[in-house]
């Protein structure tokens, strides 16, 4: 199975450690654990108060990161070995966890997975996984004792206290930090978002944003929407903020110019337009940075958010485009609450491990907590 190792990565521990995270139900989506039928669900072992291992996963459409997490006695996240796999090319979610932990020589009493999408019972939602995801065969297949499943972006949001905006490449609004509300939300293979909301107890609240309608704001965008409406009869956020959703806005682009597409990939759209040798493809990822950055500032402004986390696949790799584009102009443009939004900060995120460090902390700090 094809994987890409890395470098060992640590994630400290947050500055209030004794506060507790959302149980079972007290979250928009709640995160859904699956133990041996003889276990009352949740019942913690008594070994869970020395936990010291576990495997952590984060998976997109596109590859499942997975680590070996180790945790330090001050409460520090060490991922001691890291693997990146391509998910088209594994047969199941379990077969790649069973092929990490036999690589890792790690016995997988305890896991937990951010993956896209959100469970309807025993059942993942998702369009962009190569593999239907059940919670209990999963946990079966891959010879876990106890496998947590949460929504991908909540995982990130989890690791928003730990994150450090120095290191981060600040795109727009007031550099210094904020605290409140933070969104964190996302293009990659599909479209992420989800709220962190710190107190006690703090609360993340996932979403499913990429599958809401997706609004227009000039008239070009509207040529757009009606060109996209010809394909299909609901145009959500994913239909353009995606890395397929910018092959669509292109191919879309190019009928509305009369032009015979010459580019099929994200990878290669978004390289045109960074060299600027296709017109489309500029005008594709301009109006992508500029939904982009509508959709974040609606997002805020309707959570409330106090900064604005961006993280997914794409927007790292467009960094100088992104910076250039209307991205800040949109997410300013809210009627009453620009003057507000000019000062929310908005900062860019390099998903890398985040998103396994943040469900592994979620794990550990539910079951310190039970």
């Amino acid at each position: 199975m094809p994987a890409v190792r890395s470098n060992a990565a640590v994630l400290p521990a947050p500055a209030t450690a004794d506060t507790p995270v959302p149980r079972r139900g007290e979250t928009a989506l709640a995160v859904h654990v699956s133990e041996p039928a003889c276990s009352p669900a949740m019942t913690v072992h008594p070994k869970c108060a020395q936990l010291r291992d576990l495997i952590a996963a984060d998976v997109g459409g596109t590859h499942a990161r997975v680590g070996h997490v180790r945790v330090g006695d001050d409460g520090t996240l060490s991922v001691l070995r890291f693997r990146q796999y391509a998910c088209a090319q594994a047969p199941s979610l379990a077969a790649i966890l069973r092929d990490f932990a036999e690589e890792a020589q790690v016995v997988p009493e305890h896991a937990v997975v951010a993956i896209a999408g959100r469970l309807d019972g025993d059942r993942l939602l998702n369009s962009n996984l190569p593999w239907p995801v059940s919670l209990e065969r999963t946990r079966l297949e891959a010879g876990c004792g106890q496998l947590a499943l949460l929504n991908d972006f909540e995982a990130v949001a989890y690791a928003v206290p730990r994150l450090d905006p120095a290191r981060m490449l600040h795109i727009c609004g007031d550099a210094a930090a904020n605290a409140g509300a933070a969104l964190v939300l996302g293009p990659g293979t599909g479209f992420g978002a989800a709220l962190y909301v710190p107190g006690s107890p703090a609360r993340v609240l996932a979403s499913e944003a990429g599958h809401a309608a997706l609004a227009a704001g000039t008239p070009r965008e509207l040529d757009l929407l009606r060109q996209l409406l010809q394909r299909w009869p609901h145009v959500d956020n994913e239909r353009v903020l995606s890395g397929p959703g910018l092959v669509h806005a292109y191919e879309a682009l190019c009928a509305l110019d009369a032009t015979a597409p010459r580019l099929d990939t994200p990878e290669a759209i978004t390289a045109a337009a960074q060299r600027g040798d296709d017109a489309q493809a500029v005008e594709a990822l301009s109006i992508f940075c500029a939904m982009l950055g509508s959709l974040a500032g609606d997002l805020a402004v309707t959570f409330g958010a106090q900064s604005v986390y961006l993280a997914g696949g794409i927007p790292a790799q467009i960094a100088p485009f992104l910076l250039a584009s209307d991205f800040a102009a949109r997410f300013r443009n809210k009627g009453v609450f620009a003057e507000l939004m000019a000062r929310t900060p908005v900062r860019l995120v390099e998903h890398g491990q985040r998103g396994l460090l943040g469900a592994a902390a979620y794990y550990l700090e539910r079951h310190a907590g039970d």
